[in-house]
């Protein structure tokens, strides 16, 4: 028996690429993210959805909820799906962040570095993974909508792939983007990656498409 997580990464909100918005309170979809969320939902609609757990940022949770409308599913709130913690770089521009030496070793060596006072890579992957092989052995045979973020989706996905976490820039998780990831005893296996068919076919490719150093927001 298996459990299937479609992996979804909040919609697009009015800062993405120009501030490391990270846990910033208040930020929810822009205009053009709202249309996104609704592409997902029908996306998701005949996938007989059993829940769909959410991260606690406003715009995790304003993408994830024209999902459980279109399914019927009951939505869980997941601390372990939180955004990372930036600590200190929260809140600044790209622009300023990109003089930073700190910053400059985050994006080099991704499995090292630790943004100052914020948390590592390492530990944002052991949460979610952790979060997602108990709602394996929870749910075997569910189907579960996982509704976080860009840099949070990956380390999952790098885990299940037997990746190292440098290698985290080696696909791309754009906003609204779906994965999908099949758990059972056997292993993991990664069926999709960054489904973006779904999206309002106007999005411009610099909004959903962030540089490598960027999608962290």
């Amino acid at each position: 028996m298996t459990t299937t997580f479609f992996l979804v990464r909040h919609a697009a909100h009015g800062l993405l690429d120009r501030v490391l918005v990270g846990r910033t309170p208040g930020v929810g979809l822009s205009a053009q993210g709202r249309r996104q969320a609704e592409r997902v939902a029908l996306r998701l609609a005949g996938e007989r959805l059993t829940a769909v757990h959410v991260s606690p940022r406003e715009r995790a949770r304003e993408t994830a909820g024209p999902i459980a409308a279109a399914s019927g599913a009951p939505v869980v709130l997941s601390l372990d799906l939180d955004e990372i913690d930036f600590g200190a770089w929260t809140g600044r521009s790209f622009d300023e962040l990109a003089g930073d030496p700190a910053w400059r070793a985050w994006n080099e060596r991704r499995a090292e570095a630790q943004p100052p006072g914020g948390e590592s890579m390492r530990s944002v992957q052991a949460r979610v993974v952790r979060l997602l092989d108990g709602l394996a052995r929870l749910h075997p045979g569910g189907r579960i909508a996982v509704v976080s973020h860009g840099d949070v989706i990956r380390a999952a996905l790098l885990h299940y792939l037997g990746l190292p976490l440098d290698s985290y820039d080696r696909f791309e998780i754009g906003p609204a983007g779906v994965s999908i990831l099949v758990v059972g005893s056997w292993g993991a296996k990664v069926l999709s990656l960054n489904e973006t068919l779904a999206l309002d076919e106007t999005t411009a490719l610099d909004e959903t498409v962030a540089p490598a150093e960027r999608v962290t927001a």
